[in-house]
């Protein structure tokens, strides 16, 4: 029998106080090579609809985690313009399948899943790496903006959360995360979030650097987590410069996004980058309080595989969902 899971089963069973050990727990099998994580392909899609340009991206994301009861396939697509339309930017599905036999055992909604789980790679970054409490500055006000606030939260102590966006968004972002009892104070300008922030996250579709390095304090974590091809850049050279060390969720694959792929910082490669889960082993980390530090983000598909097993198991303890038959 396969569960089909909605979106608002999801968010039902949806807690991030729990979700995070378990992407924490993912990242350290990723780390020590206990998964299987096959290239996710990503294709233009809509060419030829609305005339010849595409009109979004659309990702095939495979994993296996070693011993786990389940194997994954998210289904993504990012398509800009639907912000126009009152819609989601990202969308995705995913499928678990028995790693014993092979049977199709899930079906899920997998968009909230999908923000939960990248916002728990923030909420992790801070928690090992931040200073306390934290200023969080934030640039980007969409979704994603709001899952990283929620999660570094959940995560640490958050004193203020300072939310920019060039558009008016930026206001109903940090007005819907005062309704979920954070400060949150929209500001004007990128400076502003960033210039007093211990914690600034960059969560855009941008292809250009969205702030000044040089307004970083000193202490500074930086988290990117928007970029995830050559052409999409939120990183100045600054910051990166600037940075004690950098770590990376995929290093292989984080190297080749924008904000490590310009100008002077050619040369970066993923052998440049430390591994996040080395972080949370205990192997590196902040040295001194002073450090900036910037954590790139690409995600993994072995994150969503944890997240997507950890709430199935939450949904047949619960007899949340409906089950079927293919």
């Amino acid at each position: 029998m396969l569960r089909l899971l909605s979106d608002d089963d999801i968010s039902a069973l949806l807690d991030l106080e729990s979700l995070l050990p378990v992407v924490e727990s993912a990242f350290v099998e990723q780390g020590r090579g206990a998964v299987e994580r096959p290239d996710r392909p990503h294709y233009p899609v809509g060419a030829g609809l609305d005339g010849d340009d595409p009109l979004g991206t659309a990702l095939a994301m495979p994993a296996y985690i070693h011993g786990a009861a389940y194997f994954a396939t998210k289904l993504a697509s990012v398509h800009e313009g639907n912000v126009d339309c009152g819609l989601p930017t990202v969308n995705a599905t995913i499928a678990l399948m028995d790693a014993a036999t092979g049977l199709p055992a899930a079906y899920m909604a997998g968009t909230r899943i999908t923000n939960a789980r990248t916002g728990c790679i923030g909420g992790l970054a801070a928690k090992y790496l931040a200073n306390e409490p934290v200023t969080l500055g934030v640039v980007g006000a969409g979704t994603q903006a709001r899952w990283q606030a929620r999660a570094i939260a959940a995560a640490t102590t958050v004193e203020q959360v300072r939310v920019y966006s060039p558009s008016d968004s930026r206001k109903s972002c940090a007005a819907a995360l005062r309704e979920e009892g954070l400060d949150a104070v929209a500001v004007d300008s990128p400076a502003e979030a960033v210039s007093e922030a211990s914690v600034v996250v960059t969560a855009t579709t941008s292809t250009d650097p969205v702030f000044d390095g040089e307004a970083l304090q000193p202490g500074t974590l930086v988290v990117a987590v928007g970029a995830y091809t050559p052409a999409m850049r939120e990183l100045d050279t600054t910051t990166v410069e600037r940075a004690a060390r950098v770590f990376a969720d995929v290093p292989e694959e984080a190297a080749t996004v924008g904000d490590l792929a310009h100008g002077s910082l050619d040369s970066v490669d993923a052998d440049d980058l430390l591994p996040l889960s080395e972080v949370f082993e205990g192997r590196v980390g902040r040295e001194r309080s002073e450090e900036i530090l910037v954590v790139e983000s690409v995600g993994s598909a072995v994150l969503d595989a944890a997240a997507a097993e950890y709430l199935l198991e939450r949904a047949v303890d619960a007899d949340v969902g409906t089950t079927a038959s293919l």
